[in-house]
């Protein structure tokens, strides 16, 4: 992640990048005893958990440690940076992935990873919130990218191939999470249960569609599918294997072109 402003740092890096490369000089004494940026990150960790991406500002970091806003301006540059350098502590390092330790193939690895990352999204939903302002560049946003593209290894895709494969994924996975955390949110703000308002979204279609003017959606609303019992990460799990399913086409298609007859 870059910084919007493109602020740099002594090394020529943006000034979020330093810091979370460890690449930057600390104070070596605080202007408050105790005070560290481990500990700024972590209470800005806090009120984002139970309050939201919004309510994280220096101002309210500095309140929660009991220290000045200027006090935090000698750890962390701006609120940018700071964003940075709590995704970075939220995501953590990848977890190994045992279809890459087993040999399994780049499907079952690919699959693992994409699965690894939403459950990292669902813990943090936060996160979703976040501008993107870059390609990642912090070390375990590259660590995870690194751990993707091994998970193509062996699939005989060129590195551009690579690449694409890994945005399409990345991208699938960070949106069903915050589709997800929508409607999570839309549940919770109505204060009932999600079958509730489900229910009663079928009940408004039920009386609104006309099947002559919407006729694949009224024969969807005959079919009784949206009555079925709720599948968790049924969407998630279809999706997924829609996105492999396409990406081994292209695995085949590079293996053709490139001579290799083992499938």
């Amino acid at each position: 992640m870059v910084e919007k402003n493109g602020a740099q740092g002594g090394t020529g890096l943006p000034a979020s990048i330093e810091a979370a490369w460890g690449l930057r000089e600390r104070p070596v004494k605080g202007p408050k005893p105790g005070l560290t940026l481990d500990r700024i990150v972590a209470a800005a960790l806090t009120i984002a958990a139970t309050e939201g991406l919004s309510a994280v500002s220096m101002g309210r970091v500095a309140k929660d440690l009991g220290a000045s806003t200027m006090a935090l301006y000698r750890y962390v540059s701006a609120k940018d940076e700071l964003y940075v350098l709590m995704q970075e502590a939220a995501m953590g390092p990848p977890a190994p992935l045992p279809a890459l330790e087993s040999g399994a193939g780049w499907r079952e690895a690919l699959g693992e990873w994409a699965a690894s990352q939403r459950e990292v999204f669902h813990r943090n939903l936060w996160m979703l919130r976040i501008p993107i302002a870059g390609p990642p560049a912090s070390p375990n946003s590259v660590a995870w990218w690194d751990q993707g593209l091994q998970a193509l290894d062996g699939s005989g895709l060129r590195e551009g191939d690579k690449i694409s494969v890994i945005l399409l994924v990345s991208g699938f996975v960070r949106n069903e999470a915050l589709l997800m955390s929508d409607l999570a949110a839309a549940v919770e703000a109505r204060g009932v249960p999600a079958q509730d308002v489900m229910a009663a979204w079928e009940h408004t279609l039920s009386r609104l569609v006309d099947p002559a003017r919407h006729p694949a959606l009224s024969r969807l609303m005959d079919s009784g599918v949206l009555s079925e019992p709720d599948q968790p990460d049924y969407e998630f799990t279809f999706g997924l294997a829609r996105l492999l399913d396409g990406i081994d086409v292209l695995v085949q298609r590079r293996r053709a072109e490139d001579g290799d007859g083992n499938g």
